[in-house]
């Protein structure tokens, strides 16, 4: 995997990004902005999968009643999210003005579709006085009809055009807390975009595939495009953009990061595909520890595995691993076999050990 590029690091609230700081992993939420207490409810949980970063559409409500319940609601989605907010703002600068009075702490903006030049400079002076961070989203979807006509269509090149015209409009207001990114739903464009912008800038880069689809289609090619950039040392955050729950977002974005062992804590499991020598259950419990230890916080690889072929070899390697026989399973910890257990007992087992093994990572690291 190549060297990571060092960019220049911006704060996103108490979260970095960029400057060799940790990847970190961003949702958005699709609860009603003005519903603060199910928008809250869905932060915790993407909190609680590992979401860094959480962004909040800010809707350009023609009734003014409801924009100003929308308002009201942002500051106290703010006020009680645990990770920062970025206010998603289009078409209208006051409301990036009203996202910052709100307290957010980032902003995601196109400055050539918020009102004209004063209208940018009067937002870049206000996040500039909070020392609020602006993202530069390009997306292949919108580009300005001037740029489709002169490149005829979404290309690499129209991405990144588009991308340099708007950071030269914040740079031109004095601002340079900039993060970007030059999304489509293509995965061999927005590859082709991001090398192409990361030869250009030093910026932070916000890595993603646009609309990538349903959870399945989704998950592959937010993995082939997000990884690709990652292992080549292009990226500081990302989000992986999923229809439906954002739940899956976060929980795809941490899988990829551990993946590329970029991971900065919680449980890798990794499973054997399965065969006709398998006893024991491996595809249920490897989802079902999945599933219940997505909280962990201890760095720990856990394999689970399914008969004598690589089984013992892949858990003796893990941190914590089984190998299955024909109706029980060899239990490794650190190398060390700690015993056989019937195959109903081995997912309580693995478990319990987790558990422990926690407990001793953070009492020795302080937490």
């Amino acid at each position: 995997m190549s060297m990571r590029k060092l960019t220049r690091r911006v704060m996103v609230g108490s979260v970095p990004v960029g400057g060799g700081a940790p990847v970190s992993v961003q949702s958005m939420t699709n609860t009603p902005t003005e519903d603060a207490g199910a928008t809250l409810q869905q932060i915790s949980l993407l909190a609680e999968a590992g979401c860094d970063i959480v962004r909040v559409a800010v809707p350009n409500y023609r009734k003014d009643h409801l924009l100003r319940r929308a308002l009201r609601s942002l500051e106290e989605i703010v006020e009680g999210s645990p990770i920062p907010v970025v206010a998603d703002v289009h078409f209208d600068h006051t409301l990036a003005l009203a996202a910052l009075e709100a307290g957010v702490h980032g902003l995601r903006i196109n400055p050539g579709n918020i009102g004209g030049p004063e209208k940018v400079r009067e937002v870049a002076e206000a996040a500039g006085r909070r020392g609020v961070p602006i993202r530069v989203g390009v997306n292949a979807g919108s580009l300005r009809r001037d740029i489709l006509e002169r490149y005829g269509h979404p290309t690499a090149e129209a991405l990144v055009e588009s991308a340099l015209e708007e950071i030269g409009v914040l740079e031109s207001c004095g601002f340079y807390d900039i993060k970007v990114s030059v999304k489509a739903s293509s995965v061999p464009l927005t590859i082709e975009a991001y090398r192409l912008l990361s030869r250009e800038v030093d910026y932070p880069l916000h890595v993603g595939v646009s609309e990538a689809g349903p959870p399945w289609s989704g998950t592959v090619r937010s993995a082939v495009g997000i990884g690709t950039l990652l292992a080549e040392g292009i990226g500081d955050t990302i989000r992986v953009s999923l229809a439906g729950d954002p739940l899956r977002e976060v929980r795809v974005g941490v899988a990829i990061l551990k993946a590329l062992e970029m991971s900065r804590g919680g449980v890798d499991v990794v499973a054997c595909p399965t065969c006709a020598r398998t006893r024991i259950d491996v595809a249920g419990i490897a989802e079902e520890l999945e599933e219940r230890l997505a909280g962990c916080r201890a760095p720990l690889r856990v394999a689970v595995m399914g008969c004598a072929v690589n089984g013992p070899g892949e858990a003796r390697e893990a941190d914590l691993g089984v190998a299955g026989g024909r109706s029980k399973g060899l239990l490794f910890r650190k190398g060390e076999p700690l015993g056989w257990y019937p195959k109903e007992e081995l997912l309580g087992v693995l478990l319990a050990e987790v558990e422990k093994m926690e407990k001793e990572y953070l009492e020795k690291e302080g937490l």
